[in-house]
Formats: structure tokens, sequence, C-alpha cells
């Protein structure tokens, strides 16, 4: 049974672990906050697992942002499909939930595949911005890791003096 669980056990230690740094950590979190900002609904768990394996960032930082970053997704929404709209010259979809309903009792398939066009649409427009966003959040917040390593290095540890 030992042996079974140190196999278990240390790739997932090493897994948590992974990204620490004060560079790896402003990645993650600002990776997490960026995919989880996703028009595409769904998705943004699973992608921050893959960008995290790929990039070996720390996971927990990253679904912890993901998470965080859920209000952000829903508020950008609307703005996404807009933009999204407008880089493929598609007409403006009306987004009330009244018209939608409407539209949805009326001609169901057809709203439906409309909306999932503009969703794909949005997707498109978030990943051009995404990629930016991501970079310039992990410049900003690479300062501020690297002044609480210094602050809070391996030295200043939370767990009380043993005597």
């Amino acid at each position: 049974m030992a042996p079974l669980l140190n196999r278990i056990r240390k790739p997932l230690l090493r897994l948590l672990k992974e990204g620490l740094s004060p560079r790896g950590l402003a990645w993650s979190l600002a990776a997490g906050l960026a995919i989880g900002v996703s028009p595409l609904f769904g998705t943004s768990t699973a992608l921050c697992v893959g960008v995290a394996l790929l990039f070996r960032l720390n996971q927990p930082a990253m679904q912890l942002a993901n998470y965080a970053a859920y209000p952000l997704q829903i508020l950008l929404l609307i703005p996404f499909i807009r933009l999204g709209e407008r880089l493929f010259g598609a007409e403006a979809m009306p987004l009330s939930p009244s018209l939608l309903l409407e539209a949805l009792k009326a001609k169901p398939l057809a709203t439906l595949t409309v909306f999932w066009s503009r969703l794909w649409h949005a997707g498109v427009a978030w990943a051009l911005l995404a990629l930016p966003a991501m970079a310039l959040l992990a410049l900003g917040l690479r300062p501020v890791f690297v002044f609480a390593a210094r602050r809070f290095g391996p030295e200043a540890s939370l767990a009380p003096p043993v005597e």
C-alpha cells in the first residue's frame, strides 16, 4: 500500500509546488484570470489545467484565479459578443432576456445557431485580447511577488516556534 501512496503522493506534491517562484506565481494568476474570463463557458477549468501543465505553472493558483474571475466572465460576456460581431461583420444580435426567450419560442434552432456563432465570435475576440492582457498582468504582478518573497522569504515561517 505504501509504494502505491508514494506513486501518487510524490507527483501530486511536485504538481502543487510547481511554479511557486515570483515569476511562476505571477504568470499562474495572470493566466488563470485571463482564461477565467473566457466567454466559452465550461472550458476554463480544462484550459487552465492544460496551460499549467504545458508551462509548468502553479495549478492551485491558476484555478483560484480562474474561479475568482467568474463574475468578470459574466460582466464581459456581452462586450466580447459585441466585439466578436464587429470583428466578423455580423449583425448585432438582440441580447435582452425577453427578446431571446421570444426568439427561442418562435425559432429555437435558428436562435441557438445564431447565439452559438456569436459565442464563437466572442471567443475569438477574447483570444485576441487575453494574451496581451495576461502578459501585462503578469509583468505587473511579478514585482509584487518579488517583494513578498524578499519580505516573507524562507526564514519567515507562519508556524509557531518549536521549543
